[in-house]
């Protein structure tokens, strides 16, 4: 693990169902960190400065809503932003505040979705922001059970929001992503487990219990993409982790993800992240520094 990302102890307690912390500052001054907990962030008057999830890069504008599921890496930085005036709102909440078994059943089928999916981090759209925002920011006021079932009723309409976006890959982040099915998951582990080497599309679908062509509609029609996709997005995410995390070069990372030729890896990782491995890498620790 880099020493420059931090695993932050938040201040929730067990004891606590989520803790709200509201500020108006100049800048951004948090590195990038991690922990347990899921955070909704919601930011205003910030345009320019520049958002960290996982092994997303970007520049934010001046309203953004973001929800960050637990381990995953995330920072905002100043960078361009110049307004004196950043509102930043926070909401913590533990992993078990709503139990497995609640969230299995039907009424919670939308939010159990959107936690599933904030592994990779989620924005929302700006109509979504704007309409909840004076919700967001008049939670503070309210207490008690109150607090909670308005926490509750703002997660559930942003789970049935629309043209929400994932941030980070698939891979970048070591929580498990659901697929709602067993063949799937066995192929991702598999995968996972040995991305650093050639595999091939017979050996996943032998894995998975099925011919080879079903296979390979069974992984389009469940993750949306194909099975090279799909693996080459997990060794992208391992890539870019270890691009953060170690001093290795990029054609030895690139091998030990499983790119036996450079340029090829240049290209999907540059495709993929509209960078190439070694701006990613720059972006990275240029932007931990200059904080």
């Amino acid at each position: 693990m880099n020493n420059n990302i931090i695993k932050e102890i938040t201040p929730l307690t067990q004891n606590d169902c989520f803790t709200i912390f509201s500020r108006v500052k100049k800048a951004f001054n948090f590195p990038l960190h991690y922990h347990e907990a899921y955070e909704l962030n919601l930011i205003l008057n910030a345009r320019g400065a520049k958002r960290i999830v996982g092994d997303h890069i970007d520049s934010i504008d001046d309203i953004e809503l973001v929800l960050i599921g637990p381990n995953q890496y995330h920072a905002w930085f100043t960078h361009q932003c110049e307004s004196d005036e950043i509102t930043e709102v926070t909401i913590q909440f533990h992993r078990d505040l709503l139990d497995d078994k609640l969230l299995k059943k039907n009424q919670l089928s939308f939010l159990r979705n959107m936690l599933d999916r904030s592994q990779r981090g989620i924005l929302f759209s700006k109509s979504t922001i704007e309409r909840l925002k004076p919700r967001i920011l008049g939670l503070s006021q309210k207490s008690g059970f109150d607090s909670v079932l308005e926490l509750f009723s703002i997660l559930h309409d942003l789970s049935v929001s629309r043209n929400m976006q994932n941030l980070s890959d698939v891979a970048f982040n070591t929580e498990h992503t659901t697929y709602n099915s067993r063949r799937i998951e066995k192929a991702f582990e598999f995968m996972n487990a040995n991305f650093n080497r050639e595999i091939s599309l017979a050996e996943v679908a032998k894995i998975a219990s099925m011919p080879e062509v079903s296979f390979s509609r069974f992984i389009k029609k469940h993750t949306g993409v194909t099975f090279i996709d799909s693996l080459n997005e997990i060794r992208l995410g391992h890539a870019s982790r270890m691009l953060i995390d170690t001093s290795q070069t990029i054609a030895e990372i690139a091998y030990k993800c499983g790119f036996n030729n450079i340029s090829h890896f240049n290209r999907i990782f540059k495709k993929k992240k509209v960078c190439t491995p070694k701006e990613f890498r720059a972006n990275y620790s240029g932007s931990r520094i200059f904080v």
